[in-house]
């Protein structure tokens, strides 16, 4: 009685063909790997940040920085300390941005703040002119606040262009505002205020 066995030849040739089979897709797999080159290129770079700073004089000749703990002391034409009723007073402020400021900026009044027996008896504007000399009670220039103001707010102030220096030598051009503070008709005797204005830069990209 004949039986099959495992290793006909028949059986044999399929396993065979089934190795060489499995052998051709690992060599396949292997020939992909092989070909999977791959190259890099990095670049980085520093970065440093500019200076914005705004400084500003009473005079046009004398520039520093005035903190909320410093701030400058104006020059009106007449003594504040001798104010009638219906007076006009008038100061400049001078403003630039200093030679070391890398970018333009752009000039308002963020904030005012009166106090005094007086205070509501006082208001103001603020204009740009020309010049120091130029800041005159009866000057007229382009507003940035209008005037008829309470010495403790800046309603909605206009803004002025400020330049930044062009060698980073001599600083930026300046800006001449003209402050000009008006008394009352009913500005009482013996009475004083103080007014104390922020005047604020923003840099222009």
């Amino acid at each position: 009685m004949s039986t099959s066995s495992n290793n006909s030849p028949g059986l044999t040739g399929r396993k065979v063909k089934a190795v060489l089979a499995g052998g051709l897709v690992l060599g396949i797999g292997a020939a992909v790997v092989l070909a999977a080159w791959n190259d890099s290129e990095f670049a980085t770079s520093p970065f440093t940040t500019g200076t914005f700073e705004l400084l500003g004089s009473v005079d046009g000749a004398t520039f520093s920085i005035h903190d909320d703990q410093t701030p400058a002391t104006l020059a009106f034409s007449t003594p504040v300390s001798e104010m009638s009723p219906g007076d006009v007073l008038a100061a400049p402020f001078v403003l630039h941005l200093s030679a070391a400021t890398t970018q333009d900026g752009s000039l308002t009044v963020a904030s005012a703040v009166g106090s005094g027996t007086a205070e509501s008896e006082l208001t103001y504007g603020l204009i740009a002119v020309a010049s120091v000399a130029a800041c005159t009670p009866t000057a007229v220039g382009t507003e940035i606040v209008a005037a008829g103001t309470a010495l403790d707010a800046v309603g909605t102030p206009v803004t002025a262009s400020l330049a930044r220096s062009v060698d980073g030598v001599v600083p930026g051009a300046d800006v001449f505002t003209c402050l000009q503070v008006t008394a009352s008709p009913t500005l009482g005797q013996g009475t004083a205020a103080v007014g104390t204005w922020q005047f604020e830069a923003v840099s222009v990209p």
